[in-house]
């Protein structure tokens, strides 16, 4: 950045009084600090990477205090990022502020077949981190691994099925398969069974993959109790809440069998718990609209069965559905994978984690592996005047949200809260600041975050200002009763 830029994010930073996703602020005035490892890891291992400043003292108010050296300070973090794998090189720049000298290190996103970055000092699994809000978390043994698996092409649906279920397998299932891949694809009609599904990935070296087993198996979670659904319909905003009888579940259904038939029941349970209204088009013709396009519930839910991970480190984890009052949820392990990110989705063509079971349901359930599963549900939820669906992918995670009509209104403004303004009201029995405020709802816009939150609690007097005369002092703070 120019030096007139790290001066402007330097006065915000104070304005503001708190650090950020892509911001770590180090005091510097009397030495470098010894160990920016986790930082320098944390920023090369997330997306658009980060930067350091040096200069404020966050312990005191956020005080602009200087660096003791700026040339010192360039050399010693260059010496740390010298000991991290792949070598971080930072981008240095140094200005002055009030009379005394601040500087910022950019540190970029390294390349994704490097990930994860991490100190040499430590080793990959002690010594890599990620990015939490403004803290720097250990990578987990999980997330390490699934940077391994995408650039050592690991294919955890390709290995070999427990020998005990490979002979319980549908039968029917597979010769249905057989005969519409041979219709499907020309070249298959040329081969064998064997030679057929050898090809598909559900056999290899004769032996059945994994693949093969959720495709056919008849109980595949005999092995894997996790590869299944689990949905629940919660009386409320949050989970938690109960029911007029104390009854914290609606309804309960956990989804068992081989993917086709875990899909199925999983669309049943929706179209038992979603609600319906009867409506009058312009001719007077009666039509039941739900509350959720069920066409964009069925590709969220594929999506999750197909895109989910299915390595050892997610045996015992299902897929979650959960209604609540004003949303639907959709949850399934493994995060986004390889270099697919939130902002690319639906709009390029992605890494698939699972192809094997992604080109098999082609053919199985005529379903499209074209990557047009995420615009056909941002489709269908515009087309019903029904808020964006929401994506997530956090920590080995990735959750789908749909919004109802309910939820388009506001949720925040309900009562029971949903959890993040419940524990906000928590947070603020000891009055807080803006910038405390964002750093504990991990939000790096304090305009969205006072829009989004904060605004809507103070207007149903749930949180109360310090300064309330003046709404927009720089010394407001917010606090519960």
């Amino acid at each position: 950045m120019l030096a007139e830029e790290l001066i402007a994010l330097t006065q915000k930073v104070m304005f503001e009084r708190c650090e950020l996703q892509h911001l770590e602020l180090k005091k510097a005035a009397g030495g470098t600090p010894k160990k920016l490892y986790d930082t320098l890891s944390s920023f090369s291992n997330q997306q658009n990477g980060g930067i350091i400043l040096f200069g404020i003292d966050q312990d005191h108010d956020y005080e602009l205090v200087g660096v003791y050296d700026p040339q010192d300070v360039q050399v010693k973090v260059t010496e740390q990022a010298n000991q991290m794998e792949p070598v971080v090189r930072p981008f240095f720049t140094v200005a002055e502020l009030d009379g005394k000298m601040i500087v910022s290190a950019e540190i970029s996103e390294c390349d994704i077949f490097d990930k994860p970055c991490f100190y040499r000092g430590a080793g990959r699994l002690r010594g890599s981190y990620i990015r939490v809000g403004d803290a720097d978390i250990p990578m987990t043994e999980y997330e390490v691994y699934n940077c391994e698996a995408f650039k050592r092409k690991i294919r955890d649906e390709l290995r070999e099925a427990p020998e005990g279920l490979s002979s319980k397998l549908s039968d029917d299932a597979v010769k249905l398969y057989l005969a519409k891949a041979r219709i499907e694809k020309i070249n298959f009609a040329k081969l064998t069974d064997d030679e057929t599904l050898t090809l598909s990935g559900l056999y290899k070296d004769g032996k059945l993959t994994l693949a093969g087993l959720l495709l056919f198996g008849l109980y595949p979670q005999a092995a894997f109790s996790g590869f299944c659904i689990t949905a629940v319909t919660v009386p409320g905003y949050r989970m938690g809440a109960l029911a007029d009888d104390g009854a914290r579940f609606s309804d309960n259904k956990r989804m068992e069998g081989a993917i086709p038939e875990i899909l199925e029941a999983a669309m049943e349970f929706v179209r038992r718990n979603v609600k319906s209204r009867t409506i009058l088009d312009n001719n007077g013709k009666r039509a039941d609209k739900t509350e959720y396009p069920l066409k964009a519930v069925r590709e969220v839910i594929l999506n999750a069965l197909v895109h989910r991970d299915y390595s050892i480190h997610t045996e015992t984890a299902p897929i979650r559905i959960v209604f609540f009052t004003d949303r639907l949820e959709v949850e399934n392990p493994g995060g986004l994978f390889g270099r697919t990110t939130l902002d690319s989705l639906g709009k390029t063509a992605g890494d698939i984690r699972n192809p094997a079971i992604a080109a098999a349901l082609e053919i199985i359930i005529e379903s499209e592996n074209r990557n047009s599963g995420i615009p056909t549900v941002r489709r269908e939820m515009e087309e019903a005047g029904l808020p964006e669906p929401v994506f997530a992918s956090v920590r080995g995670t990735f959750k789908v949200t749909l919004y109802n009509a309910d939820g388009a209104k506001q949720p925040i403004a309900k009562e029971p809260f949903d959890d993040e303004a419940a524990a906000l009201i928590r947070y603020c029995r000891t009055p807080r600041t803006r910038g405390e405020l964002a750093k504990f709802l991990q939000m790096t816009s304090i305009s969205y975050m006072m829009k989004k939150f904060v605004t809507p609690l103070v207007d149903l007097g749930r949180l109360k200002l310090t300064v309330p005369d003046h709404p927009r002092s720089r010394n407001q703070k917010f606090y519960s009763e």
